[in-house]
């Protein structure tokens, strides 16, 4: 399992020109998914993300989790994240 954590100040997914997600202050978080990737393996990923120290806290430092932060999560299924590009154009995953 890989994912990218980006902090957002307002972050939206769009399908078709229909928005299907959208969050204010929060993290978007790009997750691929492989094959041999258990539940266990989604909880823990979970529970790091839940709990990373990314949002300054009022003495400026990273300090609060988006928990603490009171943000949001919006997360957006990406396999391209398991892409191999080491052979011809497109990735092959």
């Amino acid at each position: 399992m890989r994912a990218v954590v980006q902090r957002v100040t307002e972050a939206c997914v769009t399908v078709d020109d229909q928005v299907v997600g959208a969050i204010k202050k929060g993290l978007l978080v790009l997750v691929g998914i492989a094959r041999n990737d258990r539940p266990s393996d989604v909880a823990y990923l979970a529970n790091k993300i839940a709990k990373v120290r990314i949002f300054s806290n009022k003495r400026g430092r990273f300090a609060s989790s988006v928990l603490e932060a009171g943000g949001a999560v919006l997360l957006v299924s990406q396999f391209t994240l398991y892409g191999d590009c080491r052979r011809g154009r497109p990735p092959f995953v």
